[in-house]
């Protein structure tokens, strides 16, 4: 018998009075549901230390408030990171390259060209290829790169998930575990030893006596899909690593290897400035994931998950990634918010398991009525150009590379542009750049004393903000606030005008023979931006949900054409 969508959160498969399907929530935090009032009762015992939790009251305050010291976040910078150095999760919003209908248009009967050059996971092309409209029926052909190893094996894994799994329920529920979770359970190790391990030892017995300097390339068929995997000798070697659990790495100590980064004593001002940004159920539900690691309703039982993720531990003793990385910035706030939870309507978690769940299903859906060919390389994107056509495709998305401290914008058009399709073929061939630390880099003395001095942006902030008491110190909780509101209600169109000037963008794009979309085709200039006005229905909530997310309001897309 297939779980419910929504359980009782008192549900096991040992107790027979449970009735199993969630219809009533907690009404106090709505974090979980209940089949009825006698399960509810019978789970207090367990519920009640989180529904009771310091962090649910509205009159909640971090630590150095109590204590009457500074934060350790101005003692050591804004945004010092903490922890591993991977990128394993995305930390901006999915978002479809494609946009088929506003762009080539849904009646398009040519094949489609997609190129992620600096990929980071999965959500891109899960997200594309499920939003491809149903009357589209020709190949499609996306080639995903990333420099990190990590990366690169991550997808591979997850996507050979995809098509060896039968049961497409079994199949979506260890991608997201894979994927997402620290910890995973054991019908998910064996579909990584018994699926996928066999895949790749196979080519690794192949090339063992290549010299390590060779790239190689393997192409997996599925029927109608293939799945094309090019790594030097030592990354395939490598690859099997990440199907197979370290030695002596268990649960309990993989656990504490996570929580010694996520929980960590140093960070306490770190995480409760964060928290100082969310609602008091979503305080909750934050703290849950930082202890546990683990991408599931807030009331699902946690006893299946007790092998490490060995996509995620390559070693006994580190944990990969920032302190501060979080599923949810991969996603749209907005959109899993409003993905369906049951009756537990304040489960951002489980609300972002549903969304990632659906989208998945879509994007599996979606293949079986398409031919789809991937490849995913790992280089450098500045070495894509010496193995790919020419003029060959319709999109190409490339993170952030384009930020100065990357390639720089010269750079990526030198390198990008020549891939892009010919206007004579399609017009609407397109590379999207994105910018998410211009504005930061390029603010000057002047701007911020300019800003501050502007009682317009003020105005606009205490409208959403407004002040009810006198501060207590200049870290005063109500300060802090405001201080991280103030870029969402602030233009910065000056500062990135006067980026794309100084560093010669126009030039850069004539001499590559392609110039700047000014009306863009596939995703906002600034989709992090505030679109209402204080008072008009839905602002307040808008406003809430960027405040509380992953971006910062700064993050600035880029479209360009040839000519």
């Amino acid at each position: 018998m297939a779980t419910p969508t929504f359980v009782c959160a008192n549900w096991n498969p040992d107790n027979t009075d449970c009735s199993k399907i969630g219809r009533y929530s907690c009404g106090n935090c709505f974090l979980l549901a209940y089949c009825g009032p006698n399960c509810q009762k019978s789970h207090w015992f367990l519920h009640k230390t989180d529904c009771r939790s310091h962090l649910a009251k509205k009159t909640w305050n971090p630590d150095w408030v109590g204590e009457n010291r500074t934060p350790a976040f101005v003692r050591g910078g804004i945004a010092v990171p903490y922890g591993g150095t991977r990128f394993l999760w995305g930390n901006i919003p999915a978002f479809d390259i494609l946009r088929l209908g506003s762009n080539e248009g849904d009646d398009y009967r040519e094949q489609l060209h997609l190129l992620f050059a600096a990929s980071g996971d999965l959500r891109n092309v899960a997200k594309t290829i499920a939003q491809l409209p149903n009357c589209y029926k020709q190949p499609v052909s996306i080639t995903m790169n990333d420099r990190d190893l990590d990366v690169v094996a991550r997808n591979a894994i997850i996507l050979l998930i995809a098509f060896v799994v039968d049961d497409i329920n079994e199949a979506i529920d260890c991608m997201i575990h894979v994927w997402y979770s620290a910890l995973i359970r054991t019908s998910d190790v064996i579909i990584l030893q018994n699926r996928i391990h066999p895949l790749i030892k196979s080519v690794c017995e192949k090339i063992k006596n290549k010299p390590t300097s060779t790239i190689l390339g393997k192409t997996w068929g599925f029927g109608n899909h293939s799945l094309r995997l090019v790594l030097r000798k030592p990354s395939w070697d490598a690859l099997l690593s990440f199907l197979k659990i370290p030695e002596g790495l268990t649960a309990e100590r993989a656990n504490n290897i996570r929580i010694a980064a996520t929980l960590a004593e140093s960070r306490k001002d770190y995480r409760d400035r964060n928290l100082l940004l969310q609602s008091p159920s979503r305080r909750i539900a934050i703290t849950r994931f930082w202890k546990d690691g683990l991408l599931l309703p807030f009331a699902s039982p946690r006893s299946d998950f007790d092998e490490p993720n060995p996509t995620l531990f390559q070693t006994i003793d580190t944990w990969p990634m920032h302190d501060s990385a979080n599923p949810l910035d991969g996603w749209s706030l907005k959109d899993v918010e409003d993905s369906p939870s049951g009756p537990a309507t304040a489960d951002i978690y489980g609300k972002l398991f549903y969304h990632v769940r659906a989208v998945l299903r879509a994007f599996i859906v979606r293949l079986s009525g398409i031919q789809v060919s991937l490849q995913l390389l790992q280089m450098d994107a500045s070495d894509l150009p010496n193995f790919l056509k020419s003029g060959s495709f319709n999109r190409i998305e490339v993170s952030n590379i384009s930020d100065s401290g990357y390639l720089g914008i010269r750079r990526t058009i030198d390198l990008m542009v020549p891939l892009l399709q010919d206007p004579h073929i399609n017009p609407h061939a397109t590379l999207i750049t994105l910018f998410m630390n211009a504005v930061d880099e390029n603010t000057t003395a002047e701007d911020r004393i300019a800003d501050i001095a502007r009682s317009l942006t003020t105005k606009r902030l205490h409208e959403y903000l407004p002040v009810k008491a006198k501060p207590t110190s200049m870290f005063d909780p109500a300060l802090i606030k405001l201080d991280f509101a103030r870029d969402f209600v602030t233009s910065h169109d000056h500062i990135f005008d006067r980026f794309v000037k100084d560093f010669k963008f126009a030039e850069a794009g004539q001499s590559n023979g392609a110039a700047v979309k000014e009306r863009h085709t596939v995703v906002e200039k600034w989709p992090f931006r505030l679109k209402l006005r204080p008072g008009q229905s839905g602002a307040e909530e808008e406003f809430n949900r960027l405040l509380s997310g992953g971006v910062s309001g700064k993050e600035r897309y880029m479209e360009w054409k040839r000519i």
